[in-house]
């Protein structure tokens, strides 16, 4: 098991952490009483700085229950936070509803999954192995079984 490490830069700060067993995101907490307007973004303070291990990354998530519910989600989801980075951890939230968002200090605001990275190098090249999927993307695979 790999370590996260943070430092409560804001006492009222709430360490991520798992709501069950067998979670694959930490919740994520506002440290501000704060409310989004409709149709609006808003940044959203943990009041927490974050060191990842090594070959890490960090992804903030939506929540599934404030996404479904409120219409509100994470607007760059999944927003990557690198190894590298020391910043505060912040949330970009964006209200999608027609009424205000409001939100608690110590609310769960989204969720943190933390990943291995797979560094790749790049190389230019004439052309490209075929296939049989081809050129086709977006909805080129039809409906599936069902075809509903």
């Amino acid at each position: 098991m790999k370590t996260v490490k943070f430092v409560k830069i804001n006492p009222d700060a709430i360490i991520p952490d798992y709501a069950h067993d067998g979670d694959a995101g930490m919740d994520i907490y506002s440290v501000e009483d704060t409310v989004i307007e409709p149709n609006t973004l808003k940044k959203v303070s943990t009041g927490l700085l974050m060191q990842l291990p090594k070959g890490t990354e960090g992804q903030v998530r939506s929540k599934s229950g404030i996404a479904f519910k409120n219409s509100v989600f994470v607007l760059n989801s999944p927003g990557t936070v690198d190894e590298n980075y020391r910043g505060e951890v912040c949330v970009l939230l964006y209200n999608l509803s027609k009424t205000p968002f409001e939100i608690k200090k110590g609310q769960k605001i989204a969720q943190l999954v933390i990943n291995e990275v797979c560094y790749a190098k790049t190389k230019v090249v004439g052309s490209l192995d075929e296939t049989s999927r081809g050129k086709g993307g977006f909805g080129s695979t039809g409906l599936g079984k069902n075809k509903e």
